[in-house]
């Protein structure tokens, strides 16, 4: 088996010298391409800086998009190539780096190129070569589905969450909010789902088998785990502020937060999993892992009743405009009667007439006063 691992790496390197030295002849962006070749070579240990610090450049806002649409193409071609899981991993460790700290002309890029073809998707990617290979292998199509769904939110949200800013309310000392904590009820709706689907993916990069203790695996999944604290930021910043507008819902949107919120509930508790198999590995030495709590289940069966007597359309305070009128359906019960408006007429001399009833325009029943419970801040500071 010694023999085998020293042959590999043997072979690993001889393959590494020729491309770069193909590279050198017969690439008219020879330098990037080296650069490429050098981060994501066969050795395991993470992409050298020097090497990532070239690519990062040749992606800049001052480059061509052409140039920019050149290093994607090859670092596609180099994932798509190879069947080395040490390859494999290094390049999406390239890519994810110059998501988080490239321009953003780069993620512009990267999203058009993604729209013809899924170079993260690896699905069928294996390293059989060794039990390690192929453990770490499993890891890499994680990893790789992780950073799909971060483009994919990132089209959703159209916004970076990494790179978000927290804004403060005022100058006190309390931590800042997302974005998501300001959004109006069809944004959050839309949103909210996009950053969950985000956070289980995140959750789901915990190594396994002998992955578990691999440095290299461990310095990917560091990059993973960063991003954890503002995706959970930006929901429960999203949570509270769904909650806050919840019982002012029509049912068709109340159903939708409520499916929301329970999500949240049972992601709160996979995080806290996922930080608990990350505190014994050595990369977490220097992190600060927050305390998370669960939102309270008793406002759920609150929320719950409200969806069963919530009316089907939110109340129309000013007339509409017929398009806007016509969007609006109400299907009345069968004991209900609903009288129509006396027809338009010329004046005339009144007439005396018994008292009619005056013309209904919708039949919404308001919903029942609910008492809110105080959720509270869902992610407490760090311990």
């Amino acid at each position: 088996m010694a023999s085998m691992q020293s042959w590999r790496k043997a072979y690993g390197a001889i393959k590494d010298t020729t491309t770069v030295s193909l590279a050198n002849l017969n690439s008219d962006f020879k330098d990037l391409d080296v650069a490429i070749v050098k981060a994501t070579n066969h050795v395991e240990c993470p992409p050298k800086e020097r090497h990532l610090r070239k690519v990062v450049a040749a992606t800049s806002i001052a480059r061509p998009r052409a140039d920019v649409a050149y290093c994607i193409h090859a670092l596609a071609r180099r994932l798509a190539k190879t069947r080395n899981w040490i390859v494999a991993l290094k390049t999406l460790v390239v890519i994810h780096r110059l998501l988080r700290e490239g321009d953003p002309t780069f993620r512009e890029e990267l999203l058009n190129f993604t729209q013809r073809g899924r170079i993260l998707q690896l699905s069928n990617f294996k390293d059989d070569s060794s039990p390690i290979a192929w453990d770490c292998s499993a890891w890499v199509r994680t990893y790789g589905l992780f950073l799909e769904e971060r483009l994919e939110c990132f089209r959703v949200l159209k916004y970076d969450v990494e790179a978000e800013r927290l804004s403060k309310q005022g100058q006190g000392p309390e931590k800042g909010h997302s974005r998501t904590r300001e959004l109006d009820s069809q944004d959050l709706l839309e949103q909210l789902p996009a950053l969950q689907q985000l956070l289980y993916r995140l959750v789901g990069c915990r190594p396994e088998g002998a992955a578990n203790n691999n440095y290299l695996v461990q310095y990917a999944l560091a990059l993973v785990l960063k991003e954890s604290f503002k995706i959970y930021c930006a929901i429960n910043d999203g949570i509270i502020n769904l909650v806050d507008k919840f019982f002012e819902m029509p049912r068709h949107e109340a159903l939708k937060a409520l499916e929301i919120y329970r999500r949240a509930g049972q992601q709160a508790g996979n995080l806290s999993e996922f930080y608990e198999n990350c505190r014994g590995l050595e990369l977490a030495r220097n992190f600060q892992f927050p305390t998370l709590r669960e939102p309270p289940q008793t406002f759920l069966a609150t929320m719950e009743e409200y969806v069963r007597e919530a009316p089907r359309m939110v109340p129309v305070r000013e007339p509409l405009e017929l398009p806007e009128r016509l969007l609006l359906t109400y299907k009345p019960e069968e004991s209900e009667e609903i009288p129509e408006p006396p027809p338009v007429e010329e004046e005339k001399a009144p007439v005396e007439e018994p008292d009619s009833v005056p013309p209904v325009t919708e039949v919404v029943s308001p919903p029942p006063k609910t008492e809110l419970l105080d959720t509270g801040d869902l992610l407490v500071g760090p311990k």
